[in-house]
Parts: C-alpha cells; sequence; structure tokens
C-alpha cells in the first residue's frame, strides 16, 4: 500500500511537473536538458508501473519468469512490426536469424527477402572489413560465395566506407575491386562512378581528407587496370589548373601513387605533368614546404619511383588480358545509383537466386557435388572400376594412335619442355666449369628433336651475363664437336640472332657476338654462316653494324689476323663471303672497305682495294666488250636483213610465177630460143 501510495504520488509529481512545461513549450521556451529528464521521469513511471504489485514473494517469482517468457515472444513480435530503423533494425542474434529464416515458408515474402537482405549487408561488411593482404585469397570465394549482383550496391558502398576509414590499405580494397572487376564489370564501373563524384564534390567543397582518400583509391584502380589512365591525367590537371597547397599537395600525393604506372603507361603524359610543376615551382606563390614537395617529388621521379613501384606481388592477382579497364572521364555525366543500397521487394526473388548460385559454379565450381560423387565412388568402387576399364578398351583404339589399342597422349601444354629448360638452366649455372656442365648435361639423355631447347638456353644464358664468359663458348664447342645436329642448331641460331639483332641491348649484342666469334675460330660453327651477313649501307643497322665489328675483331684476337685473311680468301668460300666483301657496285665495295678500316681490320680489304682500282678499267673494258659487240651484233643483223631481202625476193618471183605460169613459160622459152641464135655468132665472131 504504501508502494501504491509512493507511486501515485510520484505520477502525481511528474503530472504536475509537466504542466508548466507544456506551456513553456506552446511559449517556444523547451529547452534540450528539460527534455531529457521528462525522459528519465517516463522511464522511472514505466518501470514502476510494470513492477508486481500486491503479491507474495513466492507468487512473484513465478509471475517475473512468466513474464520474461511473455516479454520475450513480445519483443520479437514487436521486432517484426516496427521493422528497421536508422541502425538497420533491432540485432537478432545470428542463430536466430537462420532459424526464422527457415521457419518462414514463403520464400517470396517481403519479410524473408528483408531478413536474406539484412543478412547479405552484414556478411559483405564483415568479408571488406576484415580483409588484408593475407587473407584476400580467402575472402575472394567467400565474397564471391554472396549474390554479388543483388548487394552490388553494398559492395561499392562498404569498400569506399572501409577505404575512407583506412587509407592505407587502399591497395588491398583496390586488388580486391579489380578480382571482382574481371566477374563482375558492373560492379567495377559502379566502384568507379562513385569514386569520381566523391572527388568531384570533395573537390567543391574544399575537402581534402576526402579529396586525399578519393584520389589515392583512383591511383590504385589505375594501377589495376580498372580505370584507364587518361583519367588520372585528367585528375592531375584539374588540380594543378588552379594551384594552391592543398591543390598541388593533393597532386603530389596522387603523382607518388601512380607515377610508376604512367611511366610505363604514357610517359609523355607523364612528362608534360612534371613541366607544369616545374612551372608551378618558378613561379613560387605557393608555401615553402610544398615547393620541398615538388622537389622531393623530382628526386622520386629520378629515382624511378623507387618504392611506389606499381602494384605489390602479393596483390597482382589478375592477368592483363583478363582484365577490363572502364574508360570513364571526370567530365561525363555519372549515375551513383543510390537506389541499389535500399531494400526493394523482388516479385522475381527466386528465380534470381538460382540464376546467381548457377554463376557462382561457374566461378567457384561446386564441390559439394563432387565430393558427393566420390562418396558413391567410394560406395561401389568394384563395379565402376570394371566398368571404366571396359570404357577406357573401347575408347583407346578412338583416341589412339597405336594399331595395338593403345592410346598415344599428346601433352599440348609442353610442360615437359619447360621442366627440361629449367633442368638446363639450372645445370648450366650451378657448374663449376664447362667440363662439368657438359657431363651433367650429356648424362641428361636429351631426346632427339630437342637439340634446339640446349642451344637456345645457352645463348640466353650467355647474353644475360654482364660480361662475357668463356665457359659458355667452350661448352658451345664441346657440344657441337659431340653430335653435329648441334652444329646445324648454332648455325639456325646465328641465322635467328642476326636477323632480330636490332632487339637485343649492347651488352647482350656483345655477349652472342663474342660467343659466335668463339665458334667460329674453333671450327665448331661452320664459316658459310657468314652468307647471312651483307655489309652494306643499305642492309646494315647500327645493330648489326655493332655485332659485325665485334665478330671480327674477336676473330682477328683469336686467330691472327693472317691466319683470318687467309681465310677469308679462300677461293672455295667465296660465294659465302660475298656478302661481307661486296663487288657488285662501287659504292658497297667503297663502303666495305671504310667499314673494316674504321674498325681496325684494314689489312682484310687489299683484294677489295685491288678491285676497286682496277674497278674503273674493268668498266672501260666492259664497254668496249659491248660496243664490239654492238657492232657485231649490227652486222650480223646487216647480213641477216639481206638474206632475208633476198629470200623475199624469191619468194616474190616464185609467187609471181606461180600465178601466171603460162606467161611465164611462153617468154621463157623465146628468150631461150633467142639466146641460142646469138651466141653462135658470137663465138664466130671470135674465131674471125
Amino acid at each position: 500500500d504504501d508502494r501504491r501510495d509512493r507511486g501515485g504520488d510520484s505520477r502525481r509529481s511528474v503530472r504536475d511537473r509537466l504542466e508548466p512545461r507544456e506551456e513553456e513549450r506552446n511559449g517556444g521556451r523547451w529547452s534540450d536538458k528539460d527534455e531529457h529528464e521528462e525522459r528519465k521521469e517516463n522511464k522511472r513511471d514505466r518501470a514502476n508501473d510494470s513492477s508486481p504489485r500486491g503479491k507474495d514473494k513466492n507468487s512473484s517469482k513465478e509471475d517475473s519468469k512468466e513474464g520474461s517468457k511473455e516479454g520475450a515472444k513480445e519483443g520479437t513480435d514487436t521486432a517484426k512490426a516496427v521493422g528497421p530503423t536508422r541502425t538497420g533494425g533491432t540485432y537478432i542474434p545470428p542463430f536466430k536469424l537462420a532459424q526464422m529464416l527457415r521457419e518462414i515458408e514463403n520464400k517470396e515474402g517481403a519479410d524473408y527477402q528483408r531478413m536474406t537482405w539484412d543478412a547479405l549487408r552484414k556478411s559483405i561488411n564483415g568479408l571488406v572489413n576484415k580483409v588484408n593482404i593475407s587473407n584476400i585469397k580467402n575472402i575472394l570465394p567467400e565474397l564471391f560465395g554472396e549474390n554479388m549482383v543483388r548487394g552490388r550496391g553494398l559492395f561499392a558502398r562498404s569498400i569506399m566506407k572501409s577505404q575512407m576509414a583506412s587509407p592505407t590499405f587502399t591497395a588491398v580494397y583496390a586488388a580486391l575491386v579489380a578480382v571482382v572487376n574481371t566477374k563482375f564489370p558492373e560492379l567495377g564501373e559502379l566502384v568507379l562512378k562513385r569514386v569520381i563524384l566523391q572527388f568531384r564534390r570533395a573537390f567543391k567543397r574544399n575537402d581534402k581528407p576526402v579529396c586525399c582518400a578519393a584520389s589515392k583509391l583512383v591511383a590504385h584502380l589505375v594501377m589495376q587496370q580498372v580505370a584507364h589512365e587518361l583519367l588520372a591525367l585528367e585528375l592531375i590537371t584539374l588540380l594543378l589548373s588552379t594551384p594552391t597547397d592543398d591543390s598541388v599537395e593533393v597532386a603530389i600525393e596522387f603523382v607518388k601513387e601512380v607515377g610508376h604506372t604512367l611511366s610505363e603507361v604514357s610517359p609523355a603524359g607523364l612528362f608534360s605533368v612534371f613541366e607544369r610543376f616545374r612551372g608551378i615551382l618558378h613561379e613560387g606563390q605557393i608555401d615553402k614546404r610544398v615547393q620541398f614537395m615538388i622537389e622531393s617529388l623530382f628526386a622520386l621521379r629520378k629515382a624511378g619511383f623507387d618504392g611506389h613501384k606499381g602494384v605489390p606481388s602479393e596483390l597482382d592477382l589478375v592477368e592483363a588480358d583478363d582484365q577490363i579497364t572502364h574508360e570513364l572521364s571526370l567530365d561525363d555525366t555519372l549515375a551513383p545509383e543510390t537506389g541499389l543500397d535500399v531494400f526493394k521487394v523482388d516479385p522475381q526473388y527466386t528465380e534470381h537466386e538460382q540464376q546467381y548460385q548457377e554463376l557462382r559454379k561457374e566461378i567457384l565450381g561446386d564441390d559439394n557435388e563432387e565430393e558427393e560423387e566420390e562418396g558413391s565412388d567410394g560406395d561401389d568402387s568394384d563395379d565402376d572400376e570394371e566398368e571404366e576399364e571396359e570404357g577406357e578398351e573401347e575408347e583407346q583404339p578412338v583416341q589412339g594412335g597405336g594399331g595395338d589399342g593403345t592410346m598415344v597422349i599428346q601433352d599440348m601444354t609442353e610442360i615437359d619442355k619447360v621442366n627440361l629448360r629449367r633442368t638446363i638452366y639450372l645445370t648450366i649455372m650451378s657448374s663449376l666449369d664447362f667440363e662439368e656442365a657438359g657431363h651433367k648435361l650429356m648424362k641428361m639423355n636429351i631426346p632427339a628433336g630437342c637439340e634446339v631447347e640446349l642451344t637456345t638456353m645457352l645463348i640466353e644464358c650467355c647474353s644475360q651475363e654482364r660480361t662475357y664468359l668463356r665457359y659458355y663458348g667452350l661448352l658451345g664447342q664441346r657440344f657441337s664437336f659431340i653430335n653435329p645436329q648441334y652444329q646445324v642448331e648454332f648455325e639456325a641460331a646465328f641465322e635467328k640472332q642476326y636477323d632480330m639483332i636490332h632487339r637485343l641491348e649492347t651488352n647482350k649484342l656483345r655477349n652472342t657476338a663474342k660467343f659466335f666469334a668463339h665458334l667460329l675460330a674453333t671450327d665448331a660453327l661452320p664459316w658459310t654462316v657468314l652468307r647471312n651477313i651483307v655489309i652494306t649501307e643499305d642492309d646494315t643497322t647500327s645493330s648489326s653494324r655493332i655485332f659485325i665489328k665485334i665478330l671480327f675483331q674477336e676473330l682477328s684476337e683469336a686467330m691472327n689476323l693472317r691466319q683470318l685473311n687467309t681465310r677469308l680468301n679462300d677461293s672455295s668460300m667465296t660465294e659465302y663471303f660475298s656478302g661481307v666483301f661486296p663487288k657488285d657496285i662501287p659504292r658497297n665495295t667503297r663502303f666495305a672497305i671504310n667499314f673494316f678500316t674504321s674498325i681496325g681490320l684494314g689489312g682484310l680489304t687489299d683484294n677489295l682495294r685491288e678491285y676497286l682500282k682496277n674497278m674503273p678499267k674493268m668498266i672501260m673494258q666492259q664497254k668496249k666488250d659491248v660496243s664490239d659487240s654492238d657492232s657485231d651484233s649490227d652486222t650480223s643483223d646487216s647480213d641477216s636483213d639481206s638474206s632475208s631481202s633476198s629470200d623475199d625476193s624469191s619468194a616474190s618471183s616464185s609467187s609471181s610465177d606461180s600465178s601466171s605460169s603460162e606467161s611465164s613459160d611462153s617468154s621463157d622459152s623465146d628468150s631461150s630460143e633467142s639466146s641460142k641464135e646469138k651466141s653462135p655468132k658470137k663465138k664466130k665472131r671470135k674465131k674471125n
């Protein structure tokens, strides 16, 4: 009774205290402090109303237990009825949420979709928040296990919030977006759109922290090839268009992150950016601190962006060919698609979920089915083994190559060749001298047809050294003497290397030339390979001239100049050295003489000099021969013309005779008779 009286008094006192405050509220004089006190009083009143009155201690305990149970039921009912608040709804434990999802019969209802939406949001946020360099490969399968198509807005928002909260993990978040972008390009594009819009808003509001965070995420997306490099150049141009201390500082941090990538992809654009930095530095209108930052940026560029060299190896998870690059600009009209962040009832929810499950199986594979198949195979292994053996016997003749039913497997991945190259490389690099290396390589029993792998690897290892090592030349010489097939492969390698000599660096070019010079000097390589060399101004480049210079200089050192000259003047090899000592026109001959003289081997060109001196006489002799041949041809032509004219006249006379045979016969007979009559008269006169 005393409690009731005190409760009534307290309620009356509260009511009395509230009445003047309502008048003050109407008068516009209501304070936050008074409102806070009123809330406290209301809580006390509710506590007093809910307390048991007029019962015994035992009955009060039983009633309290029943009340707690009913209160829990009412709490769940109120949670369902109230729905989500600003914080995402009342907290429900995960096991309770799973139980509630199983109990719901209507899988397409709004309540069920609401609960799955909350679960999806919490799962995506949890996975994004705990990702780091060490566990990103484990997080990705779990992330693809969630419905990323339905929660693409949640994913984009979670990425941006997490990156804004911890910018040091920007590289990890960018790598996560890059991998997701390969499977769902819409998600990568959505993240990029929102980052661009966030940067534009922050730039207009002069919000430096948000600008720094957004620009850093853009830089890493450019490095991961999710965004095009033109976006980076546009962002730098915007920041440096009207330079201030803050904008220049943001631009400097951005260039530090993306500078190495721009130097590889767009060196001209990076050069223009640094020219703009140099102009700002010369103007001197910014603070001294920012000027020192620009100078440190130039020093970093000179050092090759040491410490900021692209994507770390642990986060380089996507091949360049598999990545999808979005070409978005700062000036494009972009839609943030904020409606994707809000729950909406899907009338085709079940169908869309099934479609994503099929898509998830394509991405991750179905492990459950494989386990079930393995279990079923273990139960009846005997029957399956017999069936598999019978099936293989039937399929082998169809697949195989042998007539006896054996199956021939062709390795299209060339794993054996890769392993062979690795073994050859390790053997060459780990041996102390060429004899040990040759012995180990011969014990490998390199299969026929794979000799080219040894020759190629030998040349590659030799070219990678800082200076030429005679070790490689001796090893190549040993294999050429052991098996003639290696001579053929070295000859083909010489031709290939000379054709591609313009692609080699100077150091590689020098080592390769010295290697082949050693093989030529020891006759491990036939001298017929020099037919590939043509020393003319049109047929040589700067790289090929350096190669020829080092080749012949090494030959002159290994063999003395006299022996080399004798070998090059061998009459049986003249056709193979016609390109080295050209004699077609004076211009090419003079070029070859000048080339060998400039490299200190003018003694090899004695025959060429004599040939060049005698070339005018030879030319005059050739002209005389040509004129004589022309005159002879003219006389022969005149004789042939006369004979042809006589033939024509005889042919014409024969034709005329054939046309008038009777008249010609009569005239011929008369003329013959007259000639007979005149002839004895002449004889008589002579006698007289």
